[in-house]
């Protein structure tokens, strides 16, 4: 085989890696503002990415909960881009905002949750709560998070 020609087959061979994640894929979070009915918040963001294709999901987490930092922190790195397609993670805080949470519906006994808001805004019963601890919660929350998008509206 010519050099050239080698090269070229090694190249191709090192650069076949799957089809290429969509970059416009984007996972981000959303900050809600700190008053106002969960449902309400919920519909308008729903509202403002109609034309864009976009998933809403309501996101509670806190703080000091181990699976929701790690969470956070590959989002924040990009980690999720193009595995789970272009949402929107609407973040509300599990302690401060649970009581106006339950007042549109939203409730789980453990955090990180995910929920899917039905067209009023207002909790629709489709939902992933808890994770494992360590580095490992992201990789145990994705195929999860998959399967509640697979079910929710664009």
């Amino acid at each position: 085989m010519r050099p050239a020609l080698l090269v070229v087959v090694l190249l191709t061979a090192c650069t076949r890696q799957g089809p290429p994640a969509d970059r416009t894929a984007t996972v981000r979070f959303i900050t809600p503002p700190i008053d106002g009915a969960v449902s309400q918040i919920l519909l308008a963001q729903q509202q403002r990415v109609q034309a864009e294709h976009r998933r809403v999901l309501l996101y509670a987490g806190a703080s000091w909960c181990e699976p929701c930092r790690f969470f956070h922190e590959a989002v924040d790195r990009g980690e999720l881009t193009g595995r789970v397609g272009p949402l929107d993670l609407v973040a509300f805080d599990g302690q401060v905002d649970a009581e106006r949470m339950l007042l549109s519906g939203y409730e789980s006994q453990l955090i990180p949750l995910f929920a899917v808001p039905g067209p009023d805004g207002k909790a629709s019963g489709r939902h992933i709560e808890g994770s494992i601890k360590g580095p490992g919660a992201v990789e145990e929350i994705v195929p999860r998070l998959k399967a509640l998008l697979a079910d929710a509206p664009h």
